[in-house]
């Protein structure tokens, strides 16, 4: 069985299209680390100013690469976790590695679109 490989977020986030640093922006999910709530292709609204907590999908920086996954805080652990369980969680020093917080995920169809928080 072959899958897409993790392919990380890759953006300059300290200038995405002009926007002030605390408004939302947009970017496309690729690969399939986050199926199946998030499918290659989908676009997602990151939220840099939105409050950060257990659960939330976030974009983190890691080794400086830009990645979306789920953030699970438990006994004072910071997790990044792919919905997808073929992928390895990856745990990160805390919350200084989350950079937005996903807010709305847009699919082709109405019915694909969704609010999160």
């Amino acid at each position: 069985m072959t899958r897409q490989e993790d392919i990380p977020l890759q953006a300059d986030l300290a200038d995405h299209g002009g926007c002030a640093n605390s408004e939302p922006f947009a970017l496309r999910v690729l690969g399939d680390s986050m199926e199946p709530e998030f499918r290659d292709g989908n676009i997602i609204i990151i939220d840099s100013a939105a409050a950060v907590e257990s659960g939330c999908y976030v974009l983190a920086m890691v080794d400086e690469e830009y990645i979306f996954r789920q953030l699970i805080i438990e006994n004072g652990r910071y997790v990044l976790r792919a919905l997808n369980e073929g992928y390895e969680e990856i745990e990160v020093p805390g919350l200084k590695a989350i950079r937005g917080v996903i807010v709305q995920r847009s699919g082709v169809r109405r019915k694909d679109h969704k609010h999160y928080g």
